[in-house]
């Protein structure tokens, strides 16, 4: 179930693919540097490419709540994220199989409290704070690069 007591339905693809469009929810680390806005970035766990924490919906959660969740995960992050959605990615998930499935990624902004240095995937990911220009060059979205780049904590 999902926040509002219903499952997530996949959504049909026009060319008729075999597996729907996923939803996940992802969280735009921040933190104010020395008079400058920085983004938390981690390592993916395969192919190690930079992006923000991210995944999928948790019944009984909100997509804020979900977003929080990933970041303490992924990269150790203390904060409460803003209910506020900055902007949407997407991307190919790669699956275990070989497949992709196509998501969608709703991004909530956090203000990091805390960093931990043990979390639960600390073994698989590194993390590494970037200028929010220097973050939007190294992610392979666009979509993302464009939500970093043009993040601006006074707006939220």
């Amino acid at each position: 179930m999902t926040a509002l007591g219903r499952k997530q339905r996949r959504l049909k693809l026009l060319d008729g693919g075999k597996r729907g469009v996923r939803t996940q929810f992802g969280a735009l680390c921040w933190r104010r540097h020395e008079g400058e806005v920085q983004a938390l970035l981690v390592t993916t766990r395969r192919s190690k490419r930079w992006i923000i924490p991210k995944g999928w919906p948790v019944d009984g959660a909100t997509p804020a709540e979900t977003a929080a969740t990933e970041a303490w995960e992924e990269s150790g992050v203390e904060g409460k994220a803003k209910p506020d959605c900055l902007g949407i990615f997407s991307y190919d998930k790669g699956l275990v199989e070989g497949e992709e499935v196509p998501c969608v990624v709703a991004v909530f902004p956090i203000k990091v409290k805390s960093l931990k240095s043990a979390y639960p995937e600390s073994d698989v990911r590194k993390r590494r704070w970037f200028p929010l220009k220097k973050a939007a060059k190294l992610v392979e979205e666009p979509e993302l690069a464009s939500i970093l780049a043009g993040f601006d904590p006074e707006r939220i």
